[in-house]
């Protein structure tokens, strides 16, 4: 089986490479190459059985399309996200789809958590304060977490990591989740309204899916109280962000922390640093002494690199087996 790994980066080729070295392994062949996969690039897949994206990339159905007329019949999703991804084109061709439902979700909590201290106290101002000899405690205040309330909305794997963070933090945690997660016994389920009102920390842990795009919006921040932590870790799409830009402006929020935003695509992982900023939504978010805003690296450690790469090639054996895995999202 030949695989074409789109938009590889280096620590990509050191897991996957790693990873093909067992020995069940033996019968799929990867190439790495540097373009995303786009509707341009596509046409790169000719004469591969599979191709590997990642949430970032545009699985449009142009795309799909011409994956089609490449001969192409899996798509492997290295990400839990496939929001970008036609999947009723992808049917329609015979094409099939899997991603990595899981890979560790406590990494990508604990970045949330990570997020919410940096931007709650503020340590990113003050890393730069002191690496210029500035000492002064001005524009450091913070609150502490301690007996507050944490909501958590959606609490699958990576929601209850979350959760039991906040818990451990000496937290009070609610959550609202159609699914209630019967192992957090010490979580209290609410509506959403309800987690709005109550928090002094909100995090998001839900997919992108039409019912929750923009569900952070000017109606459910007018309904968070005063002085809120707000973070997402989960897709960009799930908060308005002009909308969000209006409430930090009208101070309603305490911090927010932001690893995932709406006009990440064409960015993200990316070394821009030499250019100027096309979107002023962007620029207007990074101006806020309040907000702290990663690269979509909520992921991005050892232990989830090496769940990625062993999850995706595992739907890659189990298609050349003739299998339906667990992980596809078509062809059941």
């Amino acid at each position: 089986m030949k695989i074409l790994f789109f938009g590889a980066k280096s620590y990509d080729e050191k897991y996957f490479k790693e990873c093909l070295k067992q020995e069940k392994y033996g019968g799929i062949e990867v190439n790495f190459i540097e373009p995303d996969l786009t509707p341009n690039t596509a046409v790169l897949a000719n004469g591969y059985d599979a191709v590997c994206a990642f949430v970032n990339m545009d699985l449009s159905d142009q795309t799909i399309r011409t994956l089609n007329e490449c001969g192409v019949k899996l798509i492997l999703m290295r990400c839990a996200g496939y929001n970008n991804v036609d999947l009723g084109e992808a049917e329609k061709y015979g094409i099939r789809v899997a991603h990595v439902p899981s890979y560790s979700p406590e990494s990508v909590a604990e970045h949330a958590m990570a997020l919410v201290l940096t931007a709650c106290r503020r340590t990113h101002k003050a890393y730069i304060k002191v690496r210029e000899n500035n000492y002064s405690l001005v524009g450091l205040m913070g609150v502490s977490l301690h007996g507050r309330t944490a909501g958590i909305v959606g609490t699958g794997r990576i929601g209850a990591a979350m959760a039991r963070i906040c818990h451990g933090f000496g937290m009070k945690v609610i959550a609202y989740d159609m699914y209630p997660n019967k192992s957090l016994d010490f979580v209290t389920y609410v509506d959403l309204d309800t987690l709005l009102a109550e928090s002094d920390l909100i995090s998001l842990h839900c997919p992108l899916t039409e019912e929750s795009y923009h569900m952070i919006n000017i109606d459910t921040i007018n309904k968070m109280k005063d002085g809120v932590i707000l973070v997402n870790t989960s897709r960009g799409g799930l908060i308005k962000t002009m909308d969000l830009v209006q409430g930090i402006r009208e101070n309603k929020f305490f911090a927010v922390g932001l690893d995932v935003y709406e006009e990440e695509n064409g960015q993200v992982y990316e070394d821009k640093s030499d250019e100027i900023l096309q979107h002023s939504t962007v620029a207007r978010l990074l101006s806020f002494p309040n907000v702290m805003v990663t690269s979509h690296q909520g992921f991005f450690t050892e232990e989830a690199l090496q769940a990625i790469s062993e999850t995706t090639l595992e739907n890659a054996l189990a298609f050349v087996r003739g299998e339906i895995g667990p992980n596809e999202l078509t062809g059941k």
